[in-house]
């Protein structure tokens, strides 16, 4: 299969109204989807979902991609501003032949990116992304554009948010409620910010809501689930029981508990498989993290009799590891939480509600629930690049990481990354202290910055 070259491990991304993200490459990218789509039904109409999180850009890019798939002879079907995992539900939902996701999560605003659902709510596979791009690049496709009435056409679904809304709260138990519960949520002005308040209220939650007022330019700005400080405070302030936190786009989750200490994708990943275990509902008796999960995640899984796999950095390749392994249930510790038996893809609220029903029925604090797992120190800078070349080629970088490990031992790990989304290459380094372990990240981060920064 021929190496991608647009898309990245989360759909294609870049700044907006710079190459690649242009207005241009959406029309062709639509064309390019349409094509196989129609291929794949047979010569047949496609219906293609379209939706967004709160961007500037995204206004832009939506427009686009209604163009690019009319011209193809698909018809668009627009849902507005919803959080990732509501697309892909929707994608199902309306019958559609695939989604597109207009977000570039958790990046500053002035990014943007295009990811793709197929109709079974699951990430397109490497292979049809492949097959996309050289359709674009080929340029044949302006060759078989259709005329007349086999142009496609465009609608809104109107209740395209409280059917997402509907579908979270069939996740959580009809036995339970939230009633007498605090809660503060923080939207970071982003995908989440009407739906994930709608699901807590309903659910009968006394609700506060932080960096719910979008405005196209100050999306994941000091807020969300990669800035906690506001919440932690408010959740102190308001002796809440818990704190919620999601990225732009609405499928990472991280927690902050009564205390206002932030808890990791790692700890929910352990809270939920433990109460799952104990049900006997852990399928194949595993949960699945990544190469960046903690050290004590491992030690903490074994403890409780859970078999624990890691998969590559980016919740597609958590779940391609789950389905190989026929596991339900698998995290990030950034904070991408996928439960299979609830929906096809890691989404913020539907994690949310799963945490929140441990406690309903245990009646447990969120600081108790999470003390089944104690962090390693753990460090992770991340350090703009010019060029990515292999860090095995790179020989003070290659030095740097050598000497850390030495120091380290057994006691410690070391991974040097490029970020699969921007240009950055991500530093994480785990040992026995706090301090040993941001001297010794810091130190690699240098001479990542020397050699290739």
């Amino acid at each position: 299969m021929a190496k991608k070259k647009l898309f990245g491990t989360d759909g294609v991304r870049g700044v907006a109204n710079r190459e690649p993200m242009m207005v241009e490459m959406a029309v062709d990218l639509a064309r390019a989807v349409a094509y196989v789509v129609k291929q794949r039904k047979g010569g047949k109409r496609p219906r293609i979902l379209i939706g967004k999180d709160t961007r500037l850009s995204g206004y832009m890019l939506e427009n686009a991609l209604v163009a690019g798939l009319c011209s193809m002879g698909a018809d668009a079907i627009l849902v507005g501003t919803l959080p990732t995992p509501g697309i892909a539900f929707l994608t199902i939902d309306q019958k559609a032949d695939a989604g597109f996701v207009i977000s570039a999560s958790h990046n500053p605003f002035e990014d943007n990116g295009i990811k793709l659902f197929s109709r079974d709510g699951f990430k397109l596979p490497d292979e049809e992304e492949a097959e996309i791009e050289r359709l674009m690049e080929s340029g044949e496709l302006k060759g078989m554009l259709p005329s007349g009435g086999a142009i496609g056409k465009s609608f809104r679904v109107e209740d395209a948010l409280d059917r997402y809304i509907d579908f979270c709260m069939r996740t959580f138990p009809a036995d339970l409620d939230l009633r007498g519960m605090r809660i503060v949520l923080d939207c970071g002005n982003g995908a989440t910010y009407k739906a994930a308040p709608a699901v807590f209220k309903k659910l009968g939650a006394a609700v506060t809501s932080l960096h719910c007022t979008p405005n196209g330019l100050n999306i994941n700005a000091r807020s969300g689930s990669q800035h906690t400080e506001a919440l932690r405070e408010q959740v102190v302030a308001e002796r809440a029981d818990i704190g919620l936190a999601f990225d732009g786009d609405g499928d990472r989750l991280i927690v902050v508990d009564e205390t206002g200490e932030e808890l990791s994708g790692d700890h929910i990943l352990a809270i939920c498989a433990k109460d799952m275990k104990e049900h006997g509902t852990l399928a194949a008796n595993l949960a699945v993290g990544t190469v960046m999960s903690n050290f004590a995640l491992h030690g903490a899984m074994k403890k409780m009799g859970i078999d624990f796999a890691c998969s590559a950095v980016g919740d597609r390749y958590v779940l391609e590891l789950m389905q190989e392994r026929g596991g339900i249930i698998g995290a990030e510790s950034s904070g991408h939480m996928i439960l299979l038996d609830r929906h096809t893809t890691g989404d913020g609220i539907v994690a949310a509600l799963a945490v929140l029903a441990i406690m309903r029925r245990t009646g447990r604090e969120m600081s108790d629930l999470a003390s089944i797992l104690k962090l390693s120190p753990q460090k992770l800078i991340n350090v703009p690049t010019k060029s990515r070349p292999p860090i095995s080629d790179c020989p003070i970088i290659s030095a740097a990481i050598a000497s850390a490990e030495a120091e380290m031992g057994e006691s410690g790990r070391v991974l040097v990354r490029y970020s699969g989304t921007q240009n950055l290459c991500r530093v994480m380094v785990e040992g026995p202290t706090v301090e040993m372990t941001d001297r010794l990240c810091q130190e690699i981060a240098d001479a990542v910055a020397k050699e290739i920064g």
